[in-house]
């Protein structure tokens, strides 16, 4: 999996994208459907109509990077299809690329740390 932060942006297009497109049809998607500056560092996600394939693009500094990813066997797991987008962590996108729910990854929870006897 590619590295992403804890800290960065993933936004999740909640619609299926035509997939037979290389970067510059993502892109343009995060502009024109989502709103959004594709070069600000934030992780796109978009679906295709099956839900076994995932595309993301993001701004590395240097130039645009394009990852997809396909499942054999399996669907991701999607939130459901309407207008719109959503956020996701960085650990759900993680959870999302590997076929996992991502839905049951939560945000991490501060534990006080272990009282020292004495």
């Amino acid at each position: 999996m590619i590295g992403l932060s804890g800290a960065v942006r993933v936004l999740v297009a909640t619609r299926p994208v035509d997939f037979r497109k290389g970067a510059e049809g993502p892109v343009a998607q995060v502009r024109d459907v989502m709103g959004a500056d594709p070069f600000d560092g934030a992780a796109y996600v978009f679906r295709a109509k099956r839900a076994d394939r995932v595309k993301l693009v993001f701004w590395d500094g240097t130039g645009v990077c394009l990852f997809a990813e396909r499942l054999e066997d399996g669907r991701f797991q999607w939130p459901k299809i309407e207008n719109g987008v959503m956020r996701l962590s960085a650990a759900q996108l993680s959870a999302l690329v590997e076929g996992l729910d991502w839905k049951r990854v939560g945000a991490a929870k501060d534990t006080p740390a272990p009282k020292r006897p004495g």
